[in-house]
């Protein structure tokens, strides 16, 4: 399983999308930036954590054109609990086959549990990877404040 190195293609990931139809990353996220949010599960407090961050920083995110997606293995019932109890706007896939994740892009999966383990990526316009955070464990994550100054200062040097 090879990890995903700034400037690799994100590779197409399809998810199931809780209601029906599919959540396709990176088309996800059309010539925008994208963040993807890999999480273990809605039992994990960590989990939870990040991802209320990234709904309060929601509108900072849409500030410097960046779109937002997670997904996880837990099933469809389990995701929509979780969308309703934090009230999360963006995208997020549920049933993700954590084996084929992990050989898409380097995602660890916990040996006894079966789950992905927290893995964030940040994807420049067009898909490639500007940065991609693993995870072997509950900690060690994308946290909204790091993703936000991390495309500005990309932008802002890429127009230098």
């Amino acid at each position: 399983m090879p990890l995903l190195h700034p400037a690799d293609p994100f590779p197409a990931l399809t998810l199931a999308r809780t209601g029906g139809g599919s959540l396709t990353i990176p088309d996800e996220f059309d010539s925008s930036y994208g963040v993807v949010l890999i999480y273990r599960g809605s039992w994990c407090p960590y989990c939870n954590a990040q991802l209320r961050a990234f709904q309060r920083a929601i509108d900072r995110l849409a500030e410097v054109d960046a779109k937002l997606a997670a997904l996880s293995v837990d099933d469809e019932a389990t995701t929509t609990e979780l969308i309703a109890k934090h009230h999360l706007t963006f995208p997020i896939g549920h049933s993700a086959d954590a084996s084929a994740v992990s050989a898409a892009t380097g995602a660890f999966v916990d040996p006894t549990g079966g789950y992905l383990q927290s893995t964030g990526f940040v994807l420049a316009p067009g898909g490639h990877v500007i940065v991609g955070v693993y995870s072997s464990g509950a900690i060690g994550r994308l946290v909204p404040d790091d993703v936000v100054g991390l495309i500005r200062y990309t932008r802002e040097h890429a127009a230098a």
